[in-house]
């Protein structure tokens, strides 16, 4: 949205100038080309009369400064307030005297503001060719003026989108009442080239001096010496400076210095991305190598893992931390093998109660989980830690969830955030977890307590409990919860998963039995 000058001298001169003359200048008159224009005037009640007569004069002023013919800019004009009315048709003049005597004779309808009905109008019929515009073959540039000073009664974004679509270029003009988000709804883009807003009408003819500049095309850049470093634009206020691709430009207006791509661009890095020249390249961290992507790095370990994730969403949490807890959830989730033979991961969020957010055997994918997690919904109020322990000890462990049996011998890991102390005792469902042959980790933020987290956490705690003063420094944790999810031990990923009922197994299994039998007979005998 542009800003106009405020400077009381320059106003007061064109103030103290006849209305006709304002918007002239020394010069010849305006050569647009082919142009079809239509004027969308709002009339409603909230217009006062002086008002009213003083954007009918912006509008005379204005027509004196184009080049209006059959073969060069038709113009239209349409006045709404409840309801849309032609003031005269692109097709009705070919003079200039005529239309001025139409405007001249404009009758305020002083009613409501139904600014989408008089967009909605404009498109199909102001712009049609039976009213006067140019068949769309013809490719001669469609442009609406609308002009306010309040909100809309009706909806606009959608059918000023609509028109949009249809090649009309819409310029929004409000003015003192007018909503700065209705403007930039109707506005095509770029919105600082096609949004206005002044303070009265009495400035209106501001917009009409930068637009007939706009529509003159004048290239400030061929005479002068405009100093840029790399390229010059023609604009509305005078030559202005723009950089190449992969370059910014510099306070003074002028130079330019290489831009930093990784923050320009969607880089797709896992972990680290370094601008290098005008292109970038991706880095991992130290004991990860980069795959052939160029992009992500390879996994912890591909060994087999169901974890499953406690999160706080109690009220002190706060929407915007949670949000940056899901994020650091999928961090954790990018660095694992996720897929029903590798690591399986289930969310449990847990406040004053326990809600199973997805269950371990759901999803199969790493995008599938972390998808879930950003669709993850706050929670609020207590905290209730214990409860969710017991939860996810009697149930998002079980084979009904998703958790693979026992006699496969995967590990199982429960991963707990958490921002306070607890409401209720943790002590009893975090020994029964770790009883359970559950590895327990707990990451604390802000006023998480030390030793809650040790009782939630597996020995050695230095090894299961991290923390951070901050949401937002949660990132630092990472690498060491990484490298302590994936497992040491257990079975990696050359390993095939046996059903323990499948015939190998069970020969396998009778032969451990029969050589521990024997074992105990021969050291009973001796």
């Amino acid at each position: 949205m542009r800003g106009l000058p405020r400077s009381p001298l320059p106003i007061l001169l064109l103030l103290l100038q006849p209305w006709e003359t304002q918007l002239q200048f020394e010069g010849p008159r305006c050569r647009t080309g082919p142009l079809d224009l239509v004027f969308v005037i709002d009339s409603s009640r909230s217009v006062r009369p002086f008002e009213f007569e003083t954007m009918r004069q912006f509008l005379v002023g204005l027509l004196r400064r184009l080049d209006v013919g059959p073969d060069a800019t038709r113009v239209g004009v349409i006045q709404y307030s409840s309801q849309v009315q032609s003031v005269f048709r692109l097709g009705a003049f070919s003079r200039r005297e005529d239309m001025e005597r139409a405007v001249r004779a404009l009758v305020p309808l002083a009613q409501g503001t139904m600014t989408g009905l008089a967009i909605q109008y404009a498109m199909n019929v102001a712009f049609s060719v039976a009213e006067g515009a140019r068949p769309p073959e013809a490719r001669v540039p469609r442009v609406a003026v609308i002009v306010t000073d309040g909100r809309p009664q009706d909806r606009v974004a959608e059918v000023a989108a609509q028109a949009r679509a249809r090649g009309i270029e819409i310029y929004a003009v409000g003015v003192q009442r007018a909503d700065v988000g209705s403007l930039r709804a109707m506005a095509s883009p770029p919105l600082d080239e096609h949004v206005f807003l002044v303070e009265s009408f009495d400035l209106i003819q501001e917009f009409g001096l930068q637009f007939q500049g706009r529509l003159c095309v004048i290239d400030h850049c061929s005479f002068g010496n405009h100093s840029c470093q790399h390229e010059c634009v023609s604009t509305l206020a005078g030559p202005r400076c723009r950089c190449r691709e992969g370059h910014d430009l510099l306070p003074d207006g002028r130079s330019c210095h290489a831009r930093d791509l990784c923050n320009g661009v969607d880089h797709g890095c896992e972990f680290q991305c370094v601008s290098d020249g005008l292109t970038y390249r991706c880095l991992c961290p130290d004991g990860r190598q980069l795959q052939a992507d160029g992009k992500s790095c390879n996994r912890c370990r591909e060994g087999h893992v169901d974890l499953v994730l406690l999160v706080d969403g109690s009220k002190s949490v706060r929407p915007q931390n949670f949000e940056l807890v899901k994020r650091f959830v999928n961090q954790i989730v990018d660095f694992l093998d996720v897929s029903p033979e590798g690591t399986r991961v289930g969310m449990v969020q847990f406040s004053s109660r326990v809600r199973t957010e997805f269950p371990l055997g759901r999803y199969g994918t790493a995008a599938e989980v972390k998808q879930a997690v950003l669709a993850v919904e706050y929670m609020e109020r207590g905290t209730m830690t214990g409860l969710a322990l017991r939860h996810m000890v009697e149930h998002s462990f079980s084979e009904a969830q998703g958790a693979r049996s026992r006699f496969l011998n995967v590990p199982r890991v429960g991963l707990v955030f958490t921002d306070g102390r607890s409401q209720d005792d943790v002590s009893v469902w975090a020994a029964r977890a770790k009883e359970e042959g559950i590895v327990m980790y707990a990451v604390g933020v802000g006023k998480a307590v030390e030793e809650e987290l040790r009782q939630i956490a597996s020995e050695p705690a230095e090894l299961h409990v991290s923390y951070s003063p901050d949401f937002s420094t949660m990132t630092h944790l990472l690498d060491n919860l990484k490298g302590s999810i994936c497992p040491e031990e257990g079975i990696s990923a050359g390993t095939e998963l046996r059903s323990p009922c499948e015939c190998e197994s069970l020969v396998e299994f009778q032969g451990r039995t029969l050589g521990a039998l024997e074992s105990l007979t021969q050291n009973h005998i001796l």
